[in-house]
């Protein structure tokens, strides 16, 4: 079937602000990701519990995130993409509120689960945006707030570790409250409700599958580490993950309103994309796990940078200035010559930027320029995987289309910290009573990262290109 472009949306004028809004609503979810990762060297003392166990403060909010982001898109095509936007920043709230509590691992465990069901906001927001724009305005529009997910986590850093480094640790969840309470209210006073809807029954059952099925899968992949690759419980619940997918495929495919409609998701373009998204995860979320460790390594080693969590995080926040500044970029890039060539662009830029650092990483602004590029690359590549999908599925399907494709890369994130993890675990050199990764560790993951870039390259180049004529689709059609 023909795919019809550009994006549909609507020709009145946009609502004032709606951008803007989106934006912060974006980045103040993004936060989450990276809000307690100054204090988690000494969360274990300030919670009371051991240093696996607390682990889990951050598994939850991945784990959160990535059940609920489908089931708040399909909930938003279905009631209304403003209202689950609108939850998903309570949620957030909620969250910040019992975590702001919290003085042990459970309640700061739930708080943290909460907080992470909020990243689905993130795709709603683009969804609106189709919605409610004018054609003209779409790309741009859509480059910004993809931007968030990467600025958020980047500024995220420095900012909680200087919230962190001067008062009390629990001052990090009245901040992010706030941000959600003003969220809720800017939202509430100018993001219009969309009265497009894909109304029907929700199918309950297709949602226990999935979230079953990425519980069984994330749980290992994350804690694979820690609990041992071939230990039965880590080998039985990646086995009964994969039993679990296929038992949701085989239902998805006779279910008469699918969580996921599996032959929506099965066009090239769609599936080329969700899998560009897994490889291009895996290399951003690599210069998330090593740049960090190399700024902070001490200068004994050789290549240690010998910086503070603070210091570190300045020098890494350029990188999401990049992603934001190239926003305007990004939407002329996908205007002249289409979605596909942006996301081709920033995969190269991916690449080029790890290989900057496999050969330069001896001084401070190695690193900071290299993870500059890094970021040029994923502002714009995230910039185009929601162009790419939303050029290809009906209005009534965007939102659920979308938080798809941000659960694809959120699965490339969560393989990358595994891998990752492993080839630093495994690469360490002891300086005094510290253990730190050999510089043989960075360059190795480094190397890995560039082939991740390559991958999504090949997927890239599989995405068929657009019809060599452009018509504009009314705002009650579909594909």
């Amino acid at each position: 079937m023909a795919v019809e472009t550009p994006i549909p949306t609507r020709e009145q004028p946009a609502p004032s602000g709606i951008v803007a809004v989106l934006a912060m609503c974006g980045i103040s979810v993004a936060l989450m990701q990276t809000l307690i990762v100054p204090i988690l060297p000494r969360l274990p003392l300030l919670v009371n519990a051991s240093p696996e166990n607390t682990s889990w403060a951050v598994t939850a909010t991945l784990l959160a995130g990535a059940v609920v982001t489908p089931i708040s898109g399909r909930l938003g095509d279905m009631f209304g993409k403003r209202r689950m936007l609108l939850v998903s920043l309570g949620m957030m709230v909620l969250g910040s509120a019992v975590c702001a509590m919290a003085n042990t691992l459970l309640p700061l465990v739930i708080g943290r689960t909460l907080q992470g069901a909020a990243v689905g906001a993130i795709p709603l927001g683009i969804a609106i945006l189709r919605d409610e724009l004018p054609a003209k305005r779409v790309p741009g529009a859509m480059a910004t707030i993809s931007a968030t997910m990467g600025v958020g986590g980047a500024i995220g850093l420095p900012l909680a570790a200087l919230v962190a480094q001067l008062t009390d640790w629990h001052m990090l969840f009245v901040a992010s409250l706030v941000l959600g309470a003003v969220g809720i209210a800017a939202v509430w006073k100018f993001v219009p409700e969309s009265p497009r809807r894909n109304p029907g029954r929700f199918d309950f059952l297709g949602a226990g599958l999935l979230s079953a099925a990425l519980i069984l899968l994330l749980v290992p992949v994350t804690k694979g580490n820690s609990w041992g690759w071939a230990e039965p419980a880590t080998l039985a619940m990646l086995g009964g993950a994969l039993l679990v997918f296929l038992g949701f495929g085989w239902y998805e495919l006779r279910v008469d309103r699918p969580l996921v409609d599996l032959r929506l998701s099965a066009r090239r373009p769609i599936l080329m994309t969700n899998l560009a998204s897994i490889a291009l995860g895996f290399a951003m979320y690599a210069n998330v796990l090593a740049f960090p460790q190399l700024l902070m390594a001490p200068p004994e080693t050789g290549y240690g940078l010998g910086q503070t969590m603070v210091a570190a995080g300045m020098a890494l926040a350029p990188s999401g200035l990049v992603m934001m500044a190239l926003s305007p970029v990004s939407a002329r890039i996908t205007t002249t010559f289409g979605p596909r060539v942006t996301l081709a662009c920033g995969v190269v830029f991916v690449g080029a930027g790890y290989l900057t650092a496999y050969l330069l990483h001896r001084e401070l602004w190695h690193i900071i320029a290299a993870s500059m590029v890094i970021g040029a690359g994923v502002g714009l590549a995230y910039a185009a995987m929601p162009a790419l999908i939303m050029s290809s599925v009906p209005l009534h399907e965007s939102a659920a289309a979308n938080s798809l494709n941000t659960l694809m890369r959120s699965i490339g994130t969560s393989t990358a910290a595994a891998v990752i993890g492993v080839v630093l675990a495994a690469m360490t050199v002891q300086v005094g009573d510290a253990v730190v990764p050999e510089l043989s560790g960075f360059r190795t993951t480094f190397l890995i990262a560039a082939l991740a870039s390559v991958v999504a390259l090949v997927f890239t180049a599989f995405i068929p290109p657009p019809p060599p004529r452009v018509r504009e689709v009314g705002p009650a059609r579909g594909v």
